[in-house]
């Protein structure tokens, strides 16, 4: 046991004694930024990497951990292979499994050349903080985190990216940045009942937390099939492609800290990988809706008796007319831009329509900072809207610019409002468990029945 422990302190004391040449921390830092790892491990106190960042998840709040170099609550111990192990396949330096919100089903995919630069990067890149990250506590059984060992086995992918000699170097880079360091499918590929990548609908589009990542595949109507390259290399650099769509929440984060920081070879590179995924269809997305208003209806009135549309219109001209137009057309330059032609007020976007209005829009680029303020999120405030404010308004929005094909409950709001959906697995694993040792049992007894007897 000494033995271990010493060889252990060694390994640490070896790590921590290492220097790397700067270039190589400038690629680590150029993964790292690809990677967007200060997203999810910097918390509100916005200090780099140093964790207490919540990560809303169907099972519970994952809290990222400290991984900068501290060598008292960070990863300033971890040897490369550790770190490597960390990242790649989800397994801390003392043996824990990490939970897969950390994407280490994707990062499997990074070259161990940018493994290597990754860690020199955090090692010798990054300032140490030395501060304790708040700690993960799930519910039975997902508080065992041995029990990933199980969901490792069925859906964890170890392979390395290689590159298709079929394809492109173009093509090879996109599909080795999209898939790997810009885990894109972690978002945007459904969940199974397990929680797991559901493969056969990859990239299709999925709920995460109160935002839906809207389906990117090649299909024309119901993915970015129709956009050119050129407006998805703006999308990631800016946030938005001209009266397509506008990237909130989480995508505002990537936009922000990550693709809008890579190279213009490397987003066209990520756009033609992305436009060469097989399409998956799904209800239509752009052109729709056309510009409109219902002012008319009830201004100049005193005390109108307004139905619902004209409850929604009159909410729409007090809190959204005066930045997106009184018939929602936007402003000349789309920096506030068109509800109409729009994807968050067509299909599955709808979602995001309301996350926007309850959560706002915040993302920061070399184009500048956009921002929309939350609608939701102040009580009291005088701009702060009810569940059933905001439904009316979704539901004018969509009726007026959109394809008019959903309609908002106040109890959709409100569960958008709590963090988006929440999941049953918690239970059905329970089930699944206690139905496994009933009949565990009554195999038992059976046997030892028939021993008996014989």
């Amino acid at each position: 046991m000494k033995t271990a422990l010493a060889f252990f302190a060694l390994s640490a004391s070896m790590a921590a004694a290492q220097t790397f040449p700067d270039d190589l921390v400038e690629r680590g830092r150029y993964v790292a930024t690809a990677s967007d790892c200060v997203a999810c491990h910097t918390g509100p106190e916005d200090k780099p990497f140093g964790g207490n960042h919540r990560i809303a998840s169907p099972v519970g709040d994952i809290w990222a951990g400290n991984i900068t170099p501290s060598t008292t609550h960070g990863i300033g111990n971890y040897t490369e292979q550790q770190f490597a192990d960390a990242v790649r396949r989800g397994i801390r330096a003392d043996g824990a499994n990490l939970y897969p919100a950390m994407p280490y089903t994707a990062f499997a995919k990074i070259t161990d050349e940018d493994i290597h630069a990754l860690y020199a990067y955090f090692m010798q890149g990054v300032a140490p903080i030395d501060e304790p990250s708040q700690q993960t506590t799930l519910e039975f059984p997902f508080n065992l985190r041995f029990s990933m060992i199980g969901w490792n086995l069925m859906f964890r992918d170890t392979a390395v990216h290689r590159d298709d000699p079929a394809k492109s170097a173009e093509w090879n880079r996109g599909a080795y940045l999209a898939e790997g360091p810009g885990h894109c499918s972690t978002c945007h590929t459904p969940r199974g009942m397990l929680m797991q990548e559901d493969g056969s609908l990859h990239l299709a589009g999925a709920q995460v937390g109160p935002w839906f990542a809207p389906n990117i595949t090649s299909d024309k109507d119901a993915g970015i099939g129709s956009w050119q390259k050129d407006e998805i290399v703006a999308y990631l650099a800016t946030g938005r492609a001209e009266g397509k769509s506008q990237a909130g929440g989480s995508m505002a984060e990537a936009v922000s800290h990550s693709f809008s920081k890579l190279t213009k070879d490397d987003l066209g590179a990520i756009a033609t990988y992305i436009m060469d995924v097989p399409a998956i269809g799904g209800p239509a997305r752009f052109g729709q809706g056309e510009a409109g208003n219902l002012t008319a209806s009830f201004r100049g009135i005193e005390s109108p008796d307004l139905s619902d549309p004209g409850k929604g219109a009159q909410i729409y001209s007090a809190n959204c007319a005066s930045c997106h137009g009184y018939d929602g057309q936007g402003t000349q330059d789309q920096y506030y831009p068109s509800l109409f032609h729009n994807s968050d007020t067509s299909g599955a976007g709808v979602n995001n329509f309301v996350a926007a209005v309850l959560n706002g829009v915040d993302r920061k680029t070399e184009e500048g900072h956009v921002f929309m303020p939350p609608f939701g999120t102040q009580p009291n405030a005088f701009n702060s809207l009810d569940d059933g404010q905001i439904a009316l308004l979704a539901n004018y929005a969509v009726a007026q610019f959109g394809d008019g094909q959903m309609t908002v409950a106040a109890e959709d709001v409100a569960m958008i409002r709590a963090g988006g959906p929440t999941s049953n697995m918690v239970r059905n694993v329970r089930i699944l468990m206690a139905a496994a040792g009933v009949l565990v049992l009554i195999g038992t007894v059976v046997f030892l029945r028939r021993r008996k007897t014989a």
